[in-house]
């Protein structure tokens, strides 16, 4: 069956700038991509001045726009990426239900992201938050400033994946290796770490219990990681194991990184899906593209 990668397109710069990274993608992987266009028309209703209704007009150049936008983006990545295959198709749907619909039977999706915009802006919008936080489907979040996955430029920039010990599941892991192999890059992987409790107690959390504490991440950090570093020989890995939260050393790991993976665990809580604290973190902060992964 043909891998594919779906992309949510509203003719936004952030969504144009994810279709471009999709398709670099997409031929990376040799995968097809299918751009998703999810838009409710919602036509004028005019009234004369004495109160009768008059229909709209036949043409709308806002239904128009939608109808032209998934085939000339189409055409366009098309024409930019030979070889690539591409199809769009307009959904009469809300937003989140058509992408999670569409993800359904892909290998990734891929929405645009707003970016840091003001002292207060954050990287996702209200789509892309519900999307990440219900897909059962990998989702890349790209901005607007992010370069094109070109496939035909092995990266400098390392794949950064955070991982927690407490929960490493494999489709996380194996996502981060598959997407540092096949960018020809290494993989830095950090793990956030708190020492117990009661280590805090009575002066018990000194500099020789720290370090103790400390080679005892590493060492189950290294042993987690053994069998994919097996599995992917040609991917040079670099661990890091970090006192507290994983999240500022990925938002700083970020800055120099092609992508970073993070996880979240399908959950869901009572006013819908959940995303832990380190991922929104990451998703709110990062200035490189975004993988969130779901795992049980």
């Amino acid at each position: 069956m043909s891998r594919t990668i779906v992309v949510g397109l509203d003719g936004s710069p952030e969504s144009l700038a994810a279709t471009e990274w999709a398709a670099g993608e997409a031929r990376r992987t040799d995968a097809r991509l299918h751009l998703v266009h999810a838009w409710l028309w919602h036509p004028y209703v005019y009234g004369l001045p004495a109160g009768v209704a008059v229909p709209p007009p036949s043409e709308d150049p806002q239904r128009e726009w939608a109808e032209r936008l998934p085939h000339e983006t189409a055409v366009k990545l098309a024409a930019d990426h030979p070889g690539l295959s591409v199809t769009a198709e307009r959904v009469a749907e809300q937003p989140v239900a058509a992408l999670l619909a569409a993800a359904e039977n892909a290998e990734l999706l891929v929405l645009g992201s707003k970016g840091l915009g003001g002292v207060a802006g954050f990287l996702t919008g209200s789509v892309a938050q519900a999307v990440v936080a219900r897909s059962r489907t990998p989702v890349v979040l790209v901005r607007a400033d992010a370069p094109p996955a070109a496939e035909d430029a092995p990266g400098r920039e390392e794949v950064v994946l955070g991982l927690d010990l407490e929960h490493p599941d494999a489709a996380v892991i194996g996502f981060a290796f598959r997407s540092a192999a096949h960018r020809a890059t290494g993989l830095h992987v950090i793990h956030g770490w708190s020492p117990p409790p009661y280590y805090g107690y009575g002066g018990a959390f000194d500099a020789d219990v720290n370090a103790d504490l400390l080679t005892e991440a590493q060492r189950r950090l290294a042993e987690t990681l053994a069998p994919w570093r097996e599995k992917f020989p040609a991917v040079e890995v670099r661990r890091q194991a970090v006192i507290g939260g994983a999240g500022p050393h990925l938002v700083e790991a970020s800055r120099d990184a092609a992508l970073v993976v993070v996880g979240r665990r399908n959950r869901q809580s009572p006013v819908g899906g959940h995303i832990g604290p380190v991922t929104q973190a990451v998703l709110h902060h990062s200035t490189a593209p975004v993988a969130v992964v779901p795992h049980d």
